[in-house]
C-alpha cells in the first residue's frame, strides 16, 4: 500500500511513524525543511521537500501509484486544494483530509458528492469533544471507546492499591469477586504492554483494558472497585471550537455549564451563541477567580485551551483546590506518559482523535472502527468478518491469530457475545480484534482473504 502524506506536523508526523512500523509505503509532503527532517530521522519513509496543493509536486510523489492521499496540513484550505488537485490527476486515489474550522461542517457531504469528491473529512476538534463525553460517561476511566455502534465498550482504568483484585491472578479473578469478570484485552505495566494469561497478576498502578457490553458495565467497573457517579455541574476552561462545541452538547443534554474565556470578543461570541451555559470572561488559572466560582463544587473541570501547557497547570489548580475529575487537552504526543506521572490521568487530543479517525481509512478489511490506545503500542478495531476470511467457520482456539492479537468480541444479530476458544465466527459477524502494533499487518491479511498459511 502506498500512502502520500502531506503535511508533516504531529498529525503526519505520528501517522507517518505508525504506518512505516507497519511496512507500508509512505511518503511525505511539506513545505518546511525542519519538519521533513524530524520526519526522515525518526522513520523509515521518503520525504519532499513541497506543496502538496502544487500539482507537479503530487505527481512527483506518484500519486497515480498511490492508494491514499492523507492531506493533514494545519490549513484547511491546503488540505482542500490539495486534494482537488489530487482528484484531477489521479481520481481512483482515496482522498481524506483534515478539515476543522466550523464554517465548513454544512459541506462535508458536498465535498464529498462533487469536486473535489474528498472520501473521508476528519473534524479532530469534533471527535475529541465526543471523547470527552465518553470520558464524562465513565468517570473512573481514562480511556472509553465505543464499538458495535454502542452496545460495546472498549474501557480502560488504573488500579487502586485499595482495590479487592490487586495482586490477584487473572485466573482467580472469579473467586475474589461477587459478579461477572469482564474481558481482559490488555495491561500496560510502565511502558511494558501485556497480553494477560491466567497467571498474569494484576498490580496496583497497571493500566487495565477490558471489554464490557453496554448494559453491564458499571458491574464491570464495580469488579475493579470503580464507580459511575452522576455529572451535574461541569467547568469548561478555554472558549474555543472546542470548548464551545462541548458547552453547546452539555445544553443539549441539560448540564449546568460554566466557560471561562480570556478574549473578550470571543466571550461576547460564546454568550450570544450559547443559551444556558454561563460565559466568564476571565483567566482560567486565577485561583480568585475559581474560587469564586466555587470550583470545589464541580463534577469535572476539563480544560481546553489553545494552549497546553495552560491546561496541565490549571487542571492540576483545579485538582488543588478539590475538583473531583478533571480532563485535560494536550497536542504533543511526547507529554502523554508524564500525564499519569503527574496525576492528570483523563486526557483527550485533537491530534490523537485525527489520527484514530484516519486509522480505521486506512486499514484492509471491511474495517470499521480503529483505535490506538495508549502510548499506540497497540489497536484495538471492530470489522466485519467477510465470507473470504479466514477467521470464519472454525473455533477461534483453531484460528492462526498472531500470538500478540486477540478476538475479544463477536456481534451478530444485535446480539453481543463475549467469545471463548470454542466460539466459531460466522461470515457478516462483527468482531472486536485487540492487537499488538506489530501483529497489525497480520490482522489485516487474515480479515481481507481466505490464507493457507501463516
Amino acid at each position: 500500500m502506498k500512502v502520500i502524506i502531506v503535511g508533516a506536523g504531529e498529525v503526519g508526523f505520528n501517522i507517518a511513524r505508525h504506518l512505516a512500523l507497519e511496512n507500508k509505503d509512505v511518503l511525505v509532503i511539506d513545505k518546511n525543511p525542519d519538519s521533513l527532517r524530524r520526519v526522515s530521522e525518526s522513520t523509515d519513509v521518503q520525504v519532499i521537500n513541497g506543496s502538496g496543493s502544487n500539482p507537479a509536486v503530487l505527481e512527483a510523489a506518484g500519486i497515480k501509484e498511490a492508494e491514499i492521499l492523507l492531506a493533514v496540513t494545519d490549513s484547511d484550505e491546503i488540505n482542500l486544494v490539495s486534494c482537488l488537485v489530487a482528484n484531477i490527476i489521479s481520481p481512483a486515489t482515496k482522498k481524506m483530509a483534515r478539515i476543522r474550522d466550523a464554517v465548513y461542517d454544512d459541506y462535508h457531504d458536498t465535498f464529498h458528492d462533487h469536486a473535489p469528491h474528498i472520501d473521508t473529512i476528519i473534524n479532530p476538534e469534533i471527535e475529541v469533544v465526543k471523547t470527552i463525553e465518553r470520558l464524562m460517561s465513565v468517570p473512573g476511566a481514562v480511556e472509553v471507546d465505543d464499538f458495535a455502534d454502542g452496545q460495546v465498550k472498549f474501557i480502560g482504568i488504573y488500579l487502586d492499591a485499595s482495590a479487592k483484585l490487586a495482586g490477584v491472578k487473572l485466573s482467580e479473578m472469579s473467586s475474589k469477586v461477587d459478579r461477572p469478570v469482564p474481558l481482559i484485552a490488555a495491561i500496560i505495566r510502565g511502558k511494558e504492554l501485556i497480553i494477560p494469561r491466567g497467571n498474569d497478576e494484576l498490580i496496583p498502578g497497571d493500566l487495565i483494558y477490558f471489554i464490557s457490553e453496554e448494559d453491564t458495565f458499571m458491574d464491570a467497573l464495580a469488579v475493579f472497585d470503580k464507580q459511575v457517579e452522576p455529572i451535574h455541574r461541569i467547568l469548561i476552561v478555554g472558549g474555543g471550537q472546542v470548548g464551545f462545541r462541548l458547552a453547546s452538547v452539555l445544553e443539549e443534554n441539560s448540564v449546568y455549564t460554566k466557560i471561562i474565556e480570556k478574549d473578550p470578543n470571543r466571550c461576547t461570541q460564546l454568550a450570544d451563541q450559547l443559551n444556558k451555559a454561563v460565559v466568564l470572561c476571565g483567566d482560567g488559572s486565577d485561583q480568585g477567580l475559581l474560587n469564586q466560582e466555587n470550583i470545589k463544587d464541580m463534577d469535572v473541570v476539563i480544560t481546553v485551551t489553545n494552549d497546553e501547557e495552560t491546561n496541565i497547570i490549571v487542571s492540576l489548580l483545579a485538582k488543588q483546590m478539590g475538583a473531583k475529575k478533571t480532563i485535560t487537552r494536550i497536542s504533543k504526543f511526547s507529554y502523554f506518559p508524564l500525564m499519569s506521572t503527574i496525576g492528570l490521568e483523563q486526557v483527550v487530543s485533537p491530534r490523537l482523535s485525527a489520527v484514530n479517525s484516519i486509522l480505521q481509512h486506512i486499514r484492509r478489511g471491511k474495517v470499521l472502527q480503529a483505535k490506538a490506545i495508549k502510548n499506540e503500542q497497540a489497536e484495538v478495531m471492530e470489522a466485519v468478518a467477510l465470507e473470504t476470511s479466514d477467521i470464519v467457520g472454525k473455533p477461534i482456539r483453531k484460528i492462526s491469530l498472531p500470538k500478540d492479537a486477540l478476538v475479544t468480541g463477536i456481534i451478530r444479530d444485535s446480539n453481543v457475545i463475549i467469545p471463548s476458544g470454542n466460539s466459531v465466527i460466522k461470515p457478516d459477524d462483527r468482531i472486536i480484534i485487540f492487537a499488538r502494533r506489530e501483529a497489525i499487518p497480520k490482522i489485516e491479511k487474515i480479515l481481507a482473504v481466505k490464507l493457507e498459511y501463516f
